[in-house]
């Protein structure tokens, strides 16, 4: 039985890997990566996979009887190439893909939905067995916020008061291991979340009690954030989506108390207290 993880060597696939070598033999394993080389010290099998080369796609997949398909980081780019790759599956023969999309894709406001939902769409029609894991936001998002927050003396955002339950990208890496792992998955959706939702103004609290500095949050509009982004250096276009999801966080796009996360990994997931002390310690 071999295990294709796509994307392996960004933040969320590493994380995959090491949790499924905890679940199963390495040599079960496949790392699919543009560039193998970042995956010699995954210890794992590498191959070449790159979704924008499709005719390249079939070859590395022979083999390879279930497939974790991690969301490209391309926007826009993002349908294209999620279908050349279950395509690609399910001519190579690959019984089962289970496919990272984003919570409540089917009614989120965020700019990001679209394409999931499309993915979802074309993974339902295509005939090969399939699992859909919704992964809300993850916390680091936001505490890679905190070394900016501390140096400007307060975090930064749109938000308002919404809720936002994260949860650690270790937290949606054991979730993918497990699903992988266990029988009786298929043809299943699944809402992710973190079982602790917090607003900015709590995040700001977190940094202030843990430092013992006083880190307010403030609240800007939408178009106001994104040009703070933008003045702080960022590209216009991430800054305008950075911003447009913090609105969506606003929306309560980034809110789910169902815990399904927690009940699938067997434990609570991360704290922002934890992802605090993280953050802080680099």
């Amino acid at each position: 039985m071999k295990i294709g993880i796509t994307g392996a060597t960004g933040h969320l696939g590493r994380l995959v890997v090491g949790k499924l070598k905890e679940k199963t033999a390495s040599n079960n394993l496949v790392a699919l990566a543009r560039d193998t080389q970042k995956a010699g010290d995954l210890g794992v099998e590498a191959r070449l996979f790159d979704y924008n080369k499709p005719d390249t796609l079939v070859e590395s997949l022979k083999g390879i009887n279930h497939l974790l398909l991690i969301s490209g980081n391309e926007i826009g780019q993002r349908q294209a190439q999620h279908e050349n790759v279950i395509k690609a599956a399910k001519e190579a023969g690959v019984e089962w893909i289970v496919y990272t999309s984003l919570l409540h894709a089917d009614k989120s406001s965020l700019v990001l939905a679209n394409e999931h939902l499309l993915t979802e769409e074309i993974l339902k029609s295509s005939g090969v067995p399939f699992t859909i894991l919704r992964n809300g936001w993850y916390t680091e998002n936001y505490t890679a916020s905190v070394p900016t927050a501390l140096q400007n003396g307060a975090l930064f955002g749109s938000a308002g008061e919404g809720k936002i339950a994260s949860a650690a990208r270790a937290d949606y890496a054991e979730a993918a291991a497990v699903v992988l792992t266990s029988a009786d998955q298929q043809n299943k959706v699944y809402e992710l979340a973190g079982d602790y939702a917090y607003t900015l103004a709590e995040l700001a609290e977190e940094i202030s009690n843990q430092t013992g500095k006083v880190i307010p949050y403030k609240n800007l509009s939408e178009s106001d954030y994104a040009k703070a982004l933008i003045e702080a250096g960022l590209p216009e276009g991430l800054a305008t989506a950075i911003a447009s999801f913090d609105k969506g966080a606003a929306n309560g796009d980034l809110y789910d108390d169902e815990k399904q996360l927690s009940t699938m990994i067997g434990r609570p997931t991360t704290s922002l207290t934890t992802a605090v002390e993280a953050a802080l310690a680099g």
